[in-house]
Order: C-alpha cells, then structure tokens, then sequence
C-alpha cells in the first residue's frame, strides 16, 4: 500500500478533476490529523485519498462504498483501511464509526467539502479564511446545499473537538496545499 499505487486508483476510476480535488483535500485534512494526533500518516492520507474513489462509477448506495470496498480486498489493501472507508457511509449500519481513523474521516470529508466550496467564493481563496467565514456560510442552507451540514457537526462531535478549532484546522491544512489544490 502505497501513496502513488492509490492515486492512480484514483485516476483508473475517477475522471471528474473536482472529485480527484476533493479526494486530495481530505487526504491533506488526513495527513494532518494523523501528524496532530501521532498516528499513521500515510495510511490515514491513503484512507482520505480513497475514500470516494468509486463514486463516480457507483453512486447509489450502498454501491459506494462497497464496490470499491471489494476492489481494495482484490487488491490487497489492509482491513482497516478498507473499514475505515466504509464506515463514512452513515447507511452502512454495519460499520460504525468506533476507530479514530473512521472518525478523522468522516469528520474531515464533508467538511473538507465545504471549506473547498467556501474558498471558491472569496476573492483570495482560501488564503486567511477563519471559521467564523464557515460557520456564516453553513447558516445559508442554499449555498453549496449538497453538503450535509450535520455530518459536520456530528463529525466534530464523534471526534470529541469543538468545531471552531475543528473548521479552522482543516482550513489551515488545506491552506498549506492551497496551490495544489486550486483554492488559492
């Protein structure tokens, strides 16, 4: 298991270039958390640079995660790993979210998300934005209203930290890849 094996996973499966973006903005939030948090900061990137990589093939639950579920087991990736993916996908009951890899994951995915959809509206991107700018933008439930705005609070709270500090940690390591991921 390794980074570049899992990116062009990503590209074998994946042609929208916005969902491969959002796909490196959780593995930036990952890789992040993962290096706060002493884990494992190559698998938890690998976890949040997979973890949407069927969707444009299988869309429709439980189709993902599970399709890709089945093509990381053929391919040799670690249980974990592949657990992990499946348990951000709330209507897989049977995967709940009890490994902080699975809570740093779903905590950071729709999240990631909307901090991307907020950055593309300011003039400088994502360059200084704070929290305060997010949490104003998840009060207009018109705007990017295909984010699930209490995945984010619940992510925050399964992952036991408040969710200013939570918005503007995932900012500041989106920010620090804000070129390679088009949000400056």
């Amino acid at each position: 298991m390794n980074r570049e094996d899992a990116y062009q996973l990503v590209c074998e499966y994946t042609q929208s270039e916005s969902l491969r973006l959002h796909m490196l903005s959780v593995e930036t939030a990952m890789r992040a958390y993962a290096e706060k948090l002493g884990e494992d900061v190559e698998k938890y990137g690998i976890v949040g640079l997979l973890h949407d990589f069927d969707y444009e093939r299988w869309p429709d639950p439980p189709d993902h995660p599970l399709q890709g579920a089945a093509i990381l087991a053929g391919l040799g990736y670690p249980d974990d790993v592949i657990y992990a993916i499946k348990s951000h996908a709330d209507y897989l009951t049977d995967c709940p979210r009890t490994h902080l890899i699975d809570k740093v994951l779903y905590a950071c995915d729709e999240l990631s998300g909307f901090v991307t959809a907020v950055a593309k509206v300011r003039p400088g991107g994502i360059a200084g934005m704070q929290a305060s700018s997010v949490r104003k933008k998840m009060k207009q439930k018109s705007f990017a209203a295909a984010i699930h705005r209490e995945d984010i609070l619940s992510g925050a709270a399964d992952l036991e930290v408040e969710l200013n500090d939570h918005i503007q940690f995932v900012i500041d390591a989106l920010e620090k890849n804000g070129e390679a991921l088009r949000l400056l």
